[in-house]
């Protein structure tokens, strides 16, 4: 079994780790929908939203996105 862990407020991801996608706010095709509760790797950090922080993540079908902090949980 996978353990995830919260990210607390101003704490942030790094490239390389594992992260468990846990919801999704709208804006996305089926297929990325269907990522919510598989795990993925953060490839990188991307400024949206007035200046609010996301991530890219890719899985390992190659199939790749960003989300929002709050849409992900850091995977142990």
């Amino acid at each position: 079994m996978v353990k995830s862990v919260a990210v607390s407020e101003g704490e942030t991801m790094k490239v390389g780790q594992k992260v468990k996608v846990k919801t999704c706010i709208d804006r996305v095709s089926k297929e990325i929908a269907a990522k919510v509760g598989q795990v993925g790797t953060v490839k990188g950090e991307k400024i949206v939203d007035g200046g609010k922080m996301g991530y890219i993540v890719t899985f390992p079908d190659s199939q790749g996105t960003w989300f929002f902090s709050d849409e992900l949980e850091l995977v142990s």
